[in-house]
């Protein structure tokens, strides 16, 4: 109820001036949000309950609250009860098929767009576990998102098969992400269908590095034309690859690692490209020892040793626990995402991509406030926190 003696103030405020999503305008702000709706002509021809800005909001608060109704996300969204309790004399609150609606009309491009124009690697020169030799490590990695099981999204994405061969209960999206090894910052995606391979989406990806990365890739990511690609964009590698890859022997180097050509199979008269191997075996004291292969475009030995790299390529696996916060804490463990087409499907993910990368940006200006490696603050208590700041405007206290 209003407090004692609270009077309604006079207002002709609209929805998108009343909401507050805490601290997730501090990573969007709302006049970025109306430029990329604007961008892609998706701004309001007429005043509507549910606008556009408001739509976008909602669809990264899905992120926040994926086990919430589309009326208790839009709830924790318009700052509590503080102001809604008096404003609700002269609103009534969307119903679920308004909001429905009100997403189909923003559509998916907002979002991946919003995504794209704000996400960027987030580790500052003095962090901990985010450079080598002057490089940001960065790592590629895949992973699959259950969807809802509509006619118009197995179309879309299909489905993984299972035993017997049956079908799986859900559709999937596969997604393909870069990550800040550092800070676990998603900073680039592709999102496709189930049916799309990882090494196809990473075509898309890659070619979006930047000099000055180092990037990490598991055996699965290697091809020859993938590697040129990677190369060109001045990035420089450090993927593993199976272990019976011969590339062509040139020199041994003081710390065992060797020179060697690679050439793509079945195309010897194209230009070769040298690479420098390190082999090694990562005894853990099971039965059988697993041995490892990478390939590198850092050739002198000076710059980071053979131990150095293999020591480098195990943060590979930071991209993993990055999936492992969006896809096991923040969307909920086994939760299918609630979208029943593909597009909205799409804006979803995005969403929760932007949420994530929100969280991350978050626990990294507190961890850099407090002088704390990023990994050490847990993903968890931020995310509570973040639902807090949301619901109840607040800063986020480092």
């Amino acid at each position: 109820m209003p407090r004692s003696g609270w009077v309604k103030p006079v207002s002709d405020r609209r929805l998108s001036d009343l909401v507050s999503v805490g601290v997730l305008t501090r990573v969007f702000p709302p006049g970025l949000v109306d430029e990329v709706i604007a961008a892609a002509g998706r701004t309001e021809q007429r005043h509507r309950s549910l606008p556009a800005r408001v739509m976008a909001y909602f669809a990264i608060g899905m992120g926040l609250y994926s086990e919430g109704s589309y009326e208790d996300v839009l709830s924790q969204l318009t700052d509590g009860l503080s102001w809604a309790s008096g404003w609700a004399e002269s609103f009534t609150a969307p119903s679920k098929s308004a909001i429905f609606q009100a997403r189909a009309r923003l559509g998916s491009k907002p979002l991946e767009a919003l995504f794209a124009r704000v996400a960027k690697p987030i580790g500052t020169p003095e962090m901990a576990g985010v450079w080598l030799a002057g490089r940001r490590l960065v790592a590629i990695d895949g992973s699959c998102l259950d969807v809802a099981d509509t006619a118009e999204n197995a179309v879309f994405f299909g489905r993984p098969g299972v035993s017997k061969g049956e079908k799986s209960a859900f559709p999937q999206a596969r997604l393909v992400a870069l990550a800040e090894c550092g800070t676990h910052a998603i900073f680039d995606a592709v999102v496709g269908a189930y049916t799309s391979s990882e090494v196809a989406l990473a075509d898309e990806l890659i070619g979006r590095l930047e000099p000055g990365m180092l990037l990490l890739a598991d055996r699965g990511f290697y091809s020859f034309g993938l590697w040129r690609k990677a190369i060109g964009t001045g990035a420089d590698l450090l993927w593993r690859v199976k272990t019976g890859l011969r590339p062509e022997h040139l020199r041994t180097l003081e710390d065992d690692s060797w020179l060697a050509l690679i050439r793509p199979s079945g195309h010897q008269k194209d230009e070769p490209i040298t690479v420098r191997v390190i082999d090694y075996t990562v005894d853990d004291g099971r039965d059988n020892p697993e041995s490892y292969r990478l390939f590198t475009t850092m050739l002198d030995p000076a710059e980071a040793s053979a131990t150095e790299l293999a020591a480098a390529y195990a943060e590979r696996w930071e991209i993993e626990l990055a999936f492992d916060e969006l896809k096991t804490h923040q969307r909920g463990p086994r939760t299918v995402l609630r979208s029943k087409s593909p597009d909205l499907v799409l804006q979803e993910i995005w969403g929760h991509l932007c949420c994530h990368y929100a969280i991350r940006t978050l626990m990294t200006d507190a961890a850099t406030h407090c002088g704390h490696d990023p990994d050490r603050v847990s993903f968890v208590a931020a995310l509570r926190i973040t639902r807090q700041s949301v619901a109840h405007q607040g800063a986020f206290p480092p």
